[in-house]
């Protein structure tokens, strides 16, 4: 796809001043326009309450390139890119005198282009101005009249079951469903997208791709950072909030997600909502038995001792909020019934790793003596998101010698080793994706409100049952111990992290 056959765009940035921006779109934009992805007309204007010239404006998405892109920035890249940032206004997001410069801006690259002018809106704000700024854009003729308008929305959706819901129907007064972009950066990951391509793209793994073969699934995204400086949204939020009710519910999602029959948007997030729904519900009365949450202590990550979280900027000394999840969780269909997915994710954890084992049912009859199979464990498979993309087929091969010795083995595949190249940022896919208007790797409304209405439950219990032994893990390692009994009971374990297996 060349860039004249792109429709023009106008990429409004709300909160153009802040970190996301600065950290995550622009160079993810920047990107976009050193290798060719983005339209031939093509403006961005940036909106924030802070006070600042284009110049100043400018000078400032360029220090978060040269900090952030993976690319290293040339100066004839720059200036193709630097002349698509054609405006900043300050003033405040949400009163309509901002929302009628907006509208004039697009009308005059409308007729300065000849009547075509996509304008998309990316809310990088904080969550509770995105039902006022949808608002002043439909007073402005912005929303659903303009059919290549669309509206771009970060997490947290919504704070439970109610306020999504509240939130969906705000948003569903300006704009079409197919005009909202909810935006999860894991879902925009290579190795998360080649999940699809490694299942429905090839004929040795669908087949075995049901409980017949699979034991049980786990997907693990723990960060060895702590909450640093965004202590007054966690403890808003926690882990269960931030990270399970969205990425690794979509994870979940696209490992259990049943054959599309196309990779058309709607097909795609049809059969992703089919799991959602399908997941067995947490009755409050099995919610301690099914749920672990944990806060981290003091202790040492990689050689640096570290605070406990009760100790971090903005966080309350005596705080209750949860910094690591585990769950267990079935899928009640005729694919997975009774295998269990345990779900776990913590901040200050032992590794940063974002993985999904998939781990084999053993063979039906051992045929080989004890002796041969001292160090046998059953196949698994290993699908290593971050910090490297990879994936990994641990089986059985015999050892060299004359005897019969079996010994576990791997076949790894790296991305960046077979394919000699870097791999996209997720937001370089996402904002693609965002101006080709391809909501396939975005949460619909549907599924945003199936997954709060699971995680509902877990949180109301646990509101009503305040922790008694936080901190209960430490800093460094990998969460509290009745995350480990939660899947001991089942006879398992926890794959630790890439090291086990390569």
């Amino acid at each position: 796809m060349n860039r004249s056959s792109l429709s023009p765009t106008v990429l409004v940035i709300f909160g153009a001043a802040g970190d996301l921006a600065w950290r995550k779109i622009a160079p993810a934009l920047y990107s976009l326009s050193a290798e060719g992805w983005l339209p031939e007309k093509f403006a961005i204007i940036g909106v924030d309450r802070k006070e600042m010239t284009k110049e100043e404006f400018i000078g400032h998405l360029r220090s978060g390139v040269e900090s952030f892109c993976r690319r290293k920035l040339d100066e004839a890249s720059w200036s193709t890119f630097a002349a698509s940032l054609s405006q900043y206004h300050s003033g405040d997001l949400t009163h309509p005198d901002t929302f009628e410069v907006l509208a004039k801006a697009i009308g005059d690259f409308r007729q300065q282009w000849g009547g075509a002018a996509n304008p998309v809106f990316y809310l990088a704000t904080s969550p509770t101005l995105i039902e006022a700024i949808a608002t002043g854009l439909g007073k402005a003729g912005l929303g659903r009249n303009i059919p290549g308008s669309r509206i771009v929305v970060e997490k947290p959706f919504g704070r439970d079951l109610a306020s999504a819901q509240a939130l969906n129907r705000s948003l569903a007064e300006v704009f079409a469903e197919k005009q909202i972009f909810r935006i999860d950066h894991y879902l925009g990951k290579e190795t998360v997208q080649n999940i699809l391509a490694l299942r429905f793209g090839n004929a040795w793994f669908e087949p075995i791709w049901d409980r017949r073969y699979i034991d049980s699934v786990q997907i693990t995204v723990a960060e060895t950072i702590g909450v640093e400086q965004r202590g007054g949204y966690y403890e808003h939020a926690g882990a269960l909030r931030d990270m399970v009710q969205n990425h690794l519910f979509q994870l979940l999602c696209i490992v259990a997600m049943e054959p599309p029959v196309s990779f058309e948007a709607e097909e795609v997030r049809n059969k992703k909502t089919d799991v959602l729904h399908a997941i067995r519900p947490f009755p409050t009365e099995a919610v301690h038995r099914l749920a672990v949450r944990g806060q981290y202590g003091a202790g040492w990550v990689h050689g640096q001792h570290v605070p406990a979280y009760r100790s971090e900027p903005d966080v309350s000394p005596d705080s209750k909020m949860e910094s690591f999840v585990a769950l267990k969780v079935f899928v009640d269909n005729w694919r997975w019934q009774d295998v269990p997915f345990y779900l776990r994710t913590g901040k200050r954890m032992a590794q940063r790793v974002s993985q999904i084992v998939i781990n084999l049912r053993p063979v039906p009859h051992q045929a080989f003596p004890e002796i041969a199979v001292d160090q046998w464990h059953p196949n698994r498979m290993i699908l290593h998101i971050q910090p490297k993309e990879s994936i990994l087929l641990n089986f059985q091969a015999k050892r060299p010698g004359p005897t019969i010795r079996l010994t576990p083995v791997d076949l790894h595949f790296s991305y960046p080793d077979a394919f000699k190249t870097e791999s996209p940022e997720a937001y370089e896919t996402l904002l693609r994706d965002v101006i080709l208007g391809d909501g396939t790797l975005f949460m619909r409304a549907d599924q945003v409100e199936a997954a709060w209405s699971l995680v509902d439950p877990i949180l109301q219990v646990w509101e009503s049952n305040p922790p008694t032994d936080f901190p209960n893990y430490s800093a460094g390692s990998w969460g509290p111990e009745a995350a480990q009994v939660l899947i001991a009971r089942d006879g398992k374990s926890w794959f630790e992290g890439p090291e086990d297996g390569e």
